[in-house]
């Protein structure tokens, strides 16, 4: 988790073919905003959507938000031509590309050369433009790892569950819904995993797809909450309504987020000036895999905006080589 992380909380989904909703989109609290190319714009409109995208971006006006685009699959004819004529007129302006429909790491390298040769002949920063890639079906998913090792400018990995349910003939009709007659547990556990972990491996950020039932908010904070406790740094929004619930569920909470700040500080502290590996905070010992956990919340706390309110104090801190009576390393308060 580095500490230039860029929050992904919510990534909002704007048709690229609707000038309203385009206009609407920069006064939003999404983290990210994707102009949609793909599903969103039908065959027939796909070249006025892509005169519309271009404007926007040139237009400018996204207040610090992440904005990327949502170009049509690297197997289609439009692909492309969505990928020059964007960069190449308002590349400036972007930060990510979304590849959909990646099946194959052939895919990512496609489209970093293709970026490559734009930012050589526009004079554009080398490399600056991230790519997203979307896994949305079983050949994908069995090829993630290959996937995320694919190209430097991975930002991050996305489940598209739609795609992903027909591609291995799921018996639900509803996007996230658990398949009626399945009696495990959670029928997505396995391919949110397996992106999640493949994602980390290559310090890449892994996104959930979206949660297409917009007026059951319910239902959405109970898929967010849950993305976010297994480690997902985020998840796709398909309506303005939906922006608030999601990044409530991927923010720490206040507490966590200044106790996190105070587990950095008071390992800090004491790995460079006391030249401890090891140290009470209260009632709990942090060693290093503890800043490795605090950093994590930390740092979504940072790009979530919120602010502290404690400071660490030097006094307040135990050696873990001297715990107070009757707490032996690894062993609860009162045990011996």
């Amino acid at each position: 988790m580095p500490e230039e992380y860029r929050s992904r909380r919510s990534c909002l989904a704007v048709p690229g073919s609707s000038q309203r909703f385009l206009d609407k989109a920069r006064g939003l609290a999404a983290d990210e905003v994707f102009l949609d190319l793909e599903d969103a714009v039908a065959p027939a409109a796909k070249e006025t959507a892509r005169r519309s995208v271009i404007a926007a971006l040139t237009t400018g006006g996204w207040g610090g938000k992440l904005v990327a685009v949502r170009v049509n699959d690297a197997a289609t004819r439009w692909a492309y031509r969505d990928v020059v004529d964007v960069v190449a007129a308002a590349g400036r302006g972007l930060d990510a590309i979304v590849l959909p429909k990646v099946t194959d790491p052939g895919h990512v390298v496609w489209l970093d050369l293709l970026l490559g040769q734009i930012e050589q002949d526009t004079g554009d920063e080398a490399g600056r433009i991230g790519i997203e890639a979307q896994i949305e079906d079983a050949q994908g998913l069995a090829n993630v790892d290959e996937i995320a090792a694919a190209s430097p400018r991975l930002r991050a990995l996305v489940f598209g569950p739609a795609d992903f349910m027909a591609s291995i003939g799921m018996r639900s009709q509803r996007v996230g819904a658990q398949p009626a007659g399945y009696l495990g547990s959670d029928a997505y556990h396995y391919p949110l995993l397996r992106i999640l972990v493949a994602a980390r491996g290559h310090g890449l950020a892994a996104i959930d797809g979206p949660y297409p039932a917009i007026g059951d908010l319910d239902g959405l904070r109970e898929a967010a909450v849950s993305a976010a406790a297994l480690g997902y740094d985020g998840k796709w929004v398909l309506h303005p309504g939906q922006i608030d619930v999601v990044n409530e569920a991927f923010s720490p909470s206040q507490d966590d987020y200044e106790r996190a700040e105070l587990v950095l500080d008071a390992y800090r502290y004491h790995t460079t000036e006391q030249h401890r590996g090891a140290v009470m905070l209260g009632d709990e010992m942090i060693d290093e895999a503890s800043r490795k956990l605090a950093l994590v919340a930390a740092v979504k706390g940072r790009a979530a905006g919120l602010r502290r309110s404690q400071r660490f104090e030097p006094a307040s801190m135990t050696s873990a080589e001297h715990p107070p009576p009757g707490e032996g390393l690894g062993e609860p308060a009162g045990e011996t």
